[in-house]
């Protein structure tokens, strides 16, 4: 980002994708324009940053001038992405369990309890150097925007730190106290759903912006309908958004309870019935779809139908769900690249659904896209066009421009 008073030119852009329409004038929470129409491309051109935020968009030969230069040499520039699923406040290592998936054993959300064992252990210093870590590993593939969860401390005292600290690194926090049930509340469930209810919402509401729950009656980990609603009106009353997992091992109320409550946004959408996609439909403006393909990947489980859900008129977003045990990537291009190829998505609504999608799945309009007045957040591109993040996998492609 550029520092106050001073401007720069970002110039030799060979390709640029606004993701902002044409004009650069599409506001995120306009969903009217296809993603083909609102990429927004522009040859040759430059964007100058001041203050923090994105200044002018035009051709490189009409750049004003600038306090500084930077030249990226011909290489296509994007939005930076917005990843608003993540949980990297953790500690521990389960890549057994990853190998035991990998040999057939199926996921049921049991693997949870490993990570908040490591997590309760480490210091404050250790997991803010494991947090400090993976969120640069995130901007060094196009990420610079994250929304982070707490979720594996699961105590009062465990599940404030970690929110404390995700909120070093970025103001998306969401208290996920109820992640799952620990093991040592599973005898009494309902005592832990007052405990997240009560003395750890009060804990944790001040150090952060959402509440999350794990809606999956397919899990004996998870939470249920009624238990999951206990946790969002609470954390309602308590001036907190409400974002859900839901539908991931199964079918389940997660997605219609996002809806009815006005969730922003309801993650995995896996096992979604005809009533659950035209409760999403119809509340497109409100409650966001965002789908997680690298879960998918990482469990063999069946990936998302996305098809359906741009077809009928939902709102899609991608994240990247970055986690110690279903998904240990924060690799963004590696989810476009899903999307185009598991969830027959096109590259420009893969794009745009890692950008303004995650932007709106997080109620922000100062991110992801790249317009006059957006937040100076560019990715570029080791490469001349945004299809090659799907066309060539796994490949380092993306990195966030820092100034």
């Amino acid at each position: 980002m550029t520092g106050a008073g001073s401007s720069t030119v970002v110039t030799g852009i060979g390709r640029l994708v606004t993701c902002a329409g044409p004009d650069g004038d599409v506001p995120v929470t306009d969903r009217s324009v296809p993603a083909a129409e609102r990429l927004g491309v522009r040859e040759d051109a430059a964007v100058v940053l001041e203050a923090g935020a994105v200044a002018w968009v035009g051709p490189a030969g009409d750049a004003p001038a600038a306090d500084r230069r930077v030249d990226v040499g011909g290489r296509a520039v994007v939005p930076g992405f917005v990843d608003s699923h993540s949980h990297l406040v953790h500690a521990g290592d389960r890549s057994a369990e990853f190998a035991a998936r990998m040999a057939g054993e199926p996921y049921d959300g049991g693997g949870i309890g490993v990570s908040v064992a490591a997590t309760r252990a480490a210091s404050d210093d250790e997991l803010r150097g494991l947090l400090a870590e993976r969120v640069v590993a995130a901007r060094a593939l196009g990420t610079t925007t994250l929304e982070v969860k707490s979720g594996y401390g699961l105590t009062v005292e465990d599940e404030a730190r970690a929110l404390r600290l995700a909120g070093e690194v970025t103001a998306e926090t969401t208290f996920l106290g109820a992640h799952v049930v620990p093991p040592e509340a599973r005898a009494d469930r309902g005592s832990y759903v007052d405990l997240v209810t009560g003395p750890m919402l009060a804990a944790c509401a001040p150090h952060a912006r959402w509440v999350d729950v794990f809606c999956e009656p397919n899990s004996p980990h998870a939470f249920t309908g009624e238990e999951s609603r206990a946790v969002l009106v609470a954390g309602r009353d308590a001036g907190l958004g409400l974002r859900v997992h839901g539908n991931q091992l199964g079918p389940g109320p997660g997605a219609r309870l996002a809806v009815e409550l006005g969730a922003a946004a309801v993650d995995h959408c896996t096992f979604l019935s005809d009533d659950d996609v035209a409760a999403l439909v119809d509340a497109a403006d409100t409650t966001v779809a965002t789908l997680l393909p690298g879960v998918e990947f990482s469990t063999r489980m069946p990936y998302p139908n996305a098809r359906r859900l741009l077809d009928a008129g939902a709102s899609v977003a991608l994240a990247s769900d970055c986690n110690p045990g279903t998904c240990n990537t924060s690799s963004m291009p590696f989810v476009l690249a899903l999307a185009v190829r598991e969830l027959r998505m096109t590259a420009a609504e893969a794009l745009v659904a890692a950008t303004v999608g995650g932007a709106r799945a997080l109620r922000r309009e100062d991110v992801g896209r790249v317009a006059v007045g957006s937040r100076a957040d560019l990715a570029v591109l080791e490469a001349p066009s945004h299809e090659h993040l799907a066309y060539r996998p796994g490949m380092p492609l993306a990195r966030a421009l820092d100034l």
